[in-house]
């Protein structure tokens, strides 16, 4: 073997010495004594030069208390900068959704009116196959919540080409203080009311909207009922409602999005409401259910 191996190393005593003299001379005529002491150095040597594991105590690995709390303050102090941020996002994103939902409930209304002449579409609530017909769809009998809805029968249905736009993100479905006039989630929009002719009068013309870009279309819609049940004058709950207008003892524009409701206009365009002042629904008042000005609502 090599002995420049060795070379550096320090060894004991006599061993080394025995060691060094043999240094001179070739390798295989060192005696089997002298081969076995220089294994034995060889050994020796590295039993001596192997690093030992560094023990480290429990108080060196674990953190301490002080650094456990310094870390928790700040994820804390984290999470309170980003959860404002990341709560503003959803808000935007709801609103910016539910804008998308009316652009498209609008334009079916014109393809609607170029359809039929200029001619409004009736807000509804005529009698057929044993239930209501509305502009949003049929309701069928029964109690709130359970009776069947089909919006394929509704006036704007073939212009929508399906269902999707009809449901506000903002709208609280799964709450406990809703209640649902059918099965399911039916419509989060209301028409204006001042746009459809009762039952015996011939339809409203879009000739007599004189202020297009004034007169609301569609708008966030909902109201307070406390006469059917579940609902009662103890426990009001808010519901989906199809229709707005300017009354102030039963209001129903819902104002949802950070206390403004969105509003699409007859001139194609969506806008942000605030509530009449003095309007919003007693009964449930962390609803925002209020009242539209009614220069946006009437016609001349």
């Amino acid at each position: 073997m090599a002995l420049a191996r060795w070379k550096n190393v320090t060894l004991p005593g006599q061993l080394f010495q025995q060691f060094t003299s043999a240094k001179a001379k070739p390798l295989k005529r060192l005696t089997g004594i002298s081969r076995q002491l220089l294994h034995r150095a060889e050994a020796t040597v590295l039993m001596r030069c192997r690093p030992e594991p560094c023990a480290i105590s429990g108080s060196e690995a674990a953190f301490t208390l002080v650094e456990l709390l310094v870390v928790v303050a700040i994820l804390a102090l984290l999470a309170s900068l980003l959860l404002p941020a990341l709560v503003k996002s959803k808000v935007s994103a709801q609103r910016v959704k539910c804008i998308s939902n009316l652009h498209q409930l609008h334009l079916s209304a014109h393809l609607y009116w170029d359809d039929n002449s200029g001619h409004c579409f009736r807000y509804g609530g005529v009698s057929t196959n044993g239930g209501q017909l509305y502009w949003f769809g049929w309701i069928g009998p029964g109690p709130e919540g359970q009776r069947p809805f089909d919006a394929s029968q509704g006036a704007l249905f073939p212009y929508l080409q399906g269902r999707g736009v009809e449901f506000c993100p903002s709208f609280r479905y799964f709450s406990s203080q809703l209640k649902l006039k059918a099965t399911g989630a039916t419509y989060g929009y209301g028409y204006n009311l001042y746009l459809s002719a009762a039952a015996r009068e011939p339809p409203v013309n879009v000739s007599r909207i004189l202020r297009p870009s004034e007169t609301a279309l569609f708008a966030d819609a909902a109201q307070v009922n406390t006469w059917q049940p579940p609902a009662s004058p103890d426990n009001p709950m808010l519901e989906e409602w199809y229709y707005v207008d300017d009354l102030t003892n039963q209001p129903n524009a819902h104002f949802r999005h950070a206390q403004r409701a969105n509003l699409s206009f007859c001139h194609r365009h969506v806008a942000r409401e605030k509530c009449l002042p003095g309007s919003i629904d007693p009964r449930m008042p962390k609803q925002f259910v209020g009242t539209l000005r009614p220069e946006i609502l009437l016609l001349p």
